[in-house]
């Protein structure tokens, strides 16, 4: 044991030594050429390993030019068009967008009703079904209910799908394709049903 601290401190001493040394090479050679680069060169070999730096005072202005610089030289992560289109994300964004599109409907009718009956505005179902038809042009009729139709079967086809997935079934690349052509079955045989219904 008291070989090994020995030796310890053996080690410790010569590289102190070395240190030392080292040091007042450079602060001899900084004195005599009053170059930065012998010291910087004799600071690198002094402690390897290790990095020293300098730091320099800046404005907010002056940091954020060089962020700015910084961020323009920062390669670009790749996006969508380096995949193959799959069906497993074309229908992982359409859920996503009729999701969308249905909410705002919903919440959008549920907040037009509750507020006209808060402020006594006259709002029924009668009054906004006779707007409806008397404004709305037949084209963006066909439009507002097809895209409904279609947008609703397929958001409750695949969250049926997402429920068999909550139970831990499907996950097989079979089973995941098999569910998204099921999917796509459903929303044309239903989303026409509900469609040719609405008139």
């Amino acid at each position: 044991m008291f070989r090994v601290v020995g030796l310890q401190s053996s080690s410790m001493l010569l590289a102190k030594s070395s240190l030392a040394s080292t040091l007042s090479k450079a602060r001899a050679a900084t004195s005599r050429t009053a170059s930065s680069a012998a010291f910087t060169r004799a600071m690198r070999t002094a402690a390897p390993g290790k990095r020293f730096m300098s730091t320099e005072a800046t404005s907010i202005k002056e940091a954020n030019k060089i962020l700015v610089n910084q961020r323009a030289h920062r390669p670009v992560s790749p996006h969508l068009t380096i995949y193959q289109p799959q069906i497993t994300w074309y229908l992982s964004s359409v859920h996503r967008i009729s999701g969308v599109f249905l909410g705002m409907a919903f919440f959008g009718a549920t907040i037009a009703f509750g507020v006209s009956g808060l402020l006594g505005l006259g709002l029924t179902t009668d009054k906004l079904s006779e707007f409806y038809h008397t404004h709305v042009p037949k084209w963006m009729d066909y439009t507002v209910k097809g895209g409904f139709a279609y947008l609703f079967a397929f958001h409750f086809g695949n969250g049926i799908r997402h429920l068999i997935w909550d139970a831990g079934k499907g996950f097989t690349i079979k089973g995941i394709y098999a569910g998204g052509y099921a999917v796509m079955a459903l929303t044309v045989v239903a989303g026409t049903n509900f469609f040719l219904k609405s008139f």
